[in-house]
Parts: C-alpha cells; sequence; structure tokens
C-alpha cells in the first residue's frame, strides 16, 4: 500500500497566503519503547531496564487502590490516561515513525518541527536518582539515532534532569557536545520531600530553581549560554495543592502546565537570572500566554510599590502617631472613641518594623531597577508555548492593554503526538482562526509561527537553523 499525504484545501490556502516559513516549537514525538529499552541495557544494566518496567507500567498502580482516602494516604493523584492517538492510527504511527512524520509535514503545513519528549517527559519528575539520569542518557541516545538524517525539517529536543545542578550540566554536555542535539527541555520546578516526612511520596515542596533555591543553578544556566541552548520548561502541576484529585484527571491537568511555568519564570525573575544571562532566552511550553501577561503586570505593578525606594511609604516608623491620634479624637465616636487611650494596640500587625535592608527590599536579587528590565525580561528573552486552538493566544500582541505596550513572544506549539490533537492536520488552521477572526493581524501570526520561534532558538545561537530547510528564510529575518 502507497500513501499520498496531501494537504486540504484549507492549509493550501493558508500557505498561499504566508510569505514566510511555519516552525512549530512544541510538537511532540513518541518514543519507540522496546529500543529506548534496549539502549537503557547497553547504558545502565538489566536491573535498571527492569525499574524501567516498572515505571512504564506505573499508570496500573492507580487502580490497584480505591478512590479517596486510599489513594491520599499514598500520596495518589489521578494522572494522564488515554493520552495518546489510538482510534486515528495514523496520527499514532506519525508521532512514532520518524520518517512517516517527515512525510507528512507538507500535509501538515509546517515546515519544520520541534518535538518535545513524551515518554521521556519523565526525566523531569522521576525521583529515582540512577533511574532518571540513565533513562535521560537512553531517551537522549535514541532521540539522536531514531531522528538521524532528517534533522534538516524535525529536531529532537533533549531531556535534561535538574534535580541537581550536577546531573543537568552532565547531560547537557553529554547530549549537546556528545550526541549533537541543539534544544534541550528542562523542568524548573522540583518536587522534593518535606523535611521530617521523607517517606510520604505526598509530602512535597516544589523548588522553583531560580529563587530560594536549596542550590545554585547558575552553573545550568552558564553551560546553557556556553553551549548556545535556550533554557526550555515543559512542566506540570499536577499533583500540588488543588490539582490532587483522586479520580479526575481533567480536573487536575487544567492550568496544570501554566500554573508550572509561572512558578518556574517568576522564580527566575525573582531569582535575578535573566538579568545575569542577558544572552539567553527562555520558553515556557504547553501553558499558553494569558498566565504571562497577568505575570508581567503583576510584576510591575508590585514593582512600582514595593521597590526599595516606594517601600518606605509602608515603614511602621513613618507612621506619624501624633497626627493619628488627633484623627482619633476629631473622629473617633462611640465604643472606639471609649478605647482611644489603647490606641496603638494591635498598631504592629502587618506593619512590623524591620531593621534588615535585605529582608525589606524584596527585589534586590531580582537585580531589577528599573520597569524597562521587566519590560526586556518578558519581550525579549521570554518565550510562550501556545497550542493552536488557544483563543488568549491573542493577549501576547494585545499592545492596548499589556502594560508599556508590551507584545510578549508567543510561539505557535502544535502538541501534536498527544490528546488535545485528535487529528494533526488540524493545527494550522486551528491558528490561523485567530486571524480569520479578527483577532491577529497578518504580522501578529507571521511572528507567532515564525518571527518569535526565531528568536527563541537562534536568539543565543544564530546559526540554530543552518542546513534546515527554513535556513534562508531565518538568515534574512535575522539581517533584518
Amino acid at each position: 500500500m502507497t500513501f499520498a499525504f496531501v494537504p486540504s484545501d484549507e492549509v493550501t490556502g493558508i500557505r498561499n497566503r504566508l510569505d514566510h516559513p511555519v516552525i512549530d516549537s512544541d510538537g511532540h514525538l513518541l518514543e519507540f519503547l522496546p529500543l529506548v529499552r534496549d539502549i537503557l541495557v547497553d547504558l545502565a544494566g538489566e536491573d535498571v531496564a527492569t525499574r524501567f518496567d516498572r515505571m512504564v507500567n506505573g499508570g496500573r498502580t492507580i487502580h490497584q487502590f480505591e478512590p479517596g482516602v486510599a489513594r491520599r494516604s499514598l500520596g495518589l493523584s489521578r494522572t494522564a490516561f488515554w493520552g495518546v492517538p489510538t482510534k486515528n492510527t495514523l496520527d499514532r504511527a506519525t508521532g512514532i515513525l520518524p520518517e512517516l512524520l517527515y512525510a507528512r509535514l507538507d500535509e501538515l503545513g509546517i515546515d519544520y518541527a520541534m518535538l518535545y519528549p513524551t515518554f521521556g517527559l519523565t526525566v523531569t519528575a522521576y525521583a529515582d536518582d540512577e533511574l532518571r539520569r540513565s533513562m535521560a542518557r537512553a531517551f537522549n541516545t535514541y532521540y539522536a539515532e531514531a531522528y538521524s538524517g532528517l534533522r534538516d525539517r524535525l529536531e529532537p529536543v533533549a531531556a535534561i534532569p535538574m534535580f541537581t545542578p550536577e546531573e543537568a550540566v552532565d547531560e547537557l554536555e553529554y547530549a549537546v557536545r556528545h550526541l549533537g542535539l541543539k534544544a534541550v527541555m528542562l523542568s524548573g520546578v522540583i518536587p522534593r520531600p518535606m523535611p521530617g516526612a521523607e517517606e510520604h511520596r505526598g509530602a512535597r515542596w516544589i523548588d522553583t530553581l531560580g529563587h530560594d533555591s536549596i542550590y545554585d543553578y547558575d552553573p545550568v544556566w552558564a553551560k546553557c549560554d556556553e553551549l548556545g541552548v535556550a533554557p526550555t520548561f515543559h512542566s506540570s502541576a499536577q499533583g500540588w495543592g488543588t490539582r490532587m484529585s483522586t479520580t479526575n484527571y481533567v480536573y487536575n491537568h487544567i492550568g496544570s502546565f501554566a500554573t508550572a511555568g509561572e512558578a518556574a519564570a517568576r522564580s527566575l525573575v525573582f531569582g535575578g537570572v535573566p538579568m545575569r544571562f542577558p544572552n539567553l532566552r527562555f520558553a515556557f511550553q504547553e501553558g499558553g500566554v494569558a498566565w504571562a501577561c497577568n505575570l508581567y503586570s503583576d510584576i510591575l505593578g508590585h514593582w512600582a510599590k514595593r521597590n526599595r525606594h516606594a517601600i518606605g511609604h509602608y515603614d511602621p516608623a513613618a507612621l506619624d502617631l501624633e497626627a493619628l491620634a488627633g484623627l482619633f479624637d476629631q473622629f473617633a465616636s462611640g465604643r472606639i472613641k471609649d478605647r482611644r487611650e489603647r490606641m496603638t494596640y494591635g498598631l504592629n500587625m502587618l506593619s512590623e518594623p524591620e531593621t534588615d535592608l535585605a529582608v525589606v527590599d524584596e527585589f534586590a536579587s531580582s537585580l531589577i531597577e528599573r520597569p524597562e528590565d521587566v519590560l526586556d525580561i518578558f519581550t525579549r528573552q521570554f518565550h510562550f508555548g501556545c497550542e493552536a486552538d488557544d483563543p488568549m493566544n491573542a493577549m501576547a500582541f494585545d499592545t492596548s492593554v499589556n502594560p508599556h505596550g508590551a507584545r510578549l513572544r508567543g510561539v505557535f506549539a502544535s502538541d501534536i503526538g498527544h490528546w488535545d490533537v485528535p487529528d494533526f492536520r488540524e493545527v494550522l488552521p486551528e491558528a490561523y482562526e485567530l486571524v480569520e477572526h479578527g483577532h491577529y493581524t497578518e504580522g501578529d501570526f507571521a511572528d507567532f509561527v515564525f518571527g518569535n520561534p526565531v528568536s527563541l532558538w537562534a536568539g543565543n545561537k544564530p546559526d540554530f537553523f543552518d542546513g534546515t530547510v527554513v535556513e534562508s528564510a531565518v538568515r534574512k529575518h535575522l539581517a533584518r
């Protein structure tokens, strides 16, 4: 049987209107696990591979326990199920077989695709140190092998473990220098055991790596800078706080990528990472951009009232007790007036004196000195993966609402390979609907699917797209 993959009239019509390539910054491959396991055996031995088997089949664990108290006592919450294509067998095979996806790219209307892990996402959150590091090495070896010869249009993204800076630096070196991969997926949020409750899997606090982390992750950011790779984060908040339902995956999934992305971005800002590493570009994948617009404006709002100069407006020492007493004398009445002599009781609540200026200046570690610094971080360094069917993507380009007329860098992220894309052929038409509905201009769309992806991937590595089908267009864009 011979297959012919022809673009639909809708895809053809859209492509005919575009004068630029379409770059997908977050598609997903589906790893062929028999080969991954064999690579793992070669790298780490059968014992580690047997633990890998248990992880592969780990989705069955929750079914051994009743919903509610039984699952809650073990820290089990409902995670993804029925998460990849089945009825659409062609799409399932397309996720698994690199050559098939390569053959279908024109049908999908995509020129070049970044392919994030699916099963390799476990590298970002798996607590078993030996298995996590071995999985990262095996998955990355698989990506380099499986996509060899196809990387003019398909670029697999390496999975980098981040539980310690040392393991991250080690795998960055191996994946980029030894395997030749040029894009990396990190976790910006690490679940760590709560001190005193290490044995309970549900007792975890979230280390966000930039601010107030137990480790100094600057060696990781420095290594990314040295290697010319953009730190991109692809983490979920499922299993945190209000996303711990023992029965409902959708309940846990909604907003989970936005929550994890917001946590990582906020931590990076307050940890001063973008200011110390101004060449780096960062991406927060799969959570859209609405949360980023809110975080950007919220940081500016807090800066305006709580930077080291403005915070003095709330210094307890600035309270004029004599004037306060005079106002009580003039305006207090009834039971309030009867207690006039106790006026100072409780004045320190939410207004305790602080003598440590390092505590008072909560923007000190961020290295932010002016609103324009925040603007630069959110419009030049930060990028936000936006799925094709998310109508909130338009917020990135709404200069009438975003403070300082900011245009945040939303990037087209198809998410092909996962359950939220029932038909791979629909991702480009869904993304273009915001133009058809008047929420994007053609220029906005060009930034979304081309200009902003170029900024992300080539911002610290101008030759990122050399040797690819979009090289010429990228060079012209960068020259402008």
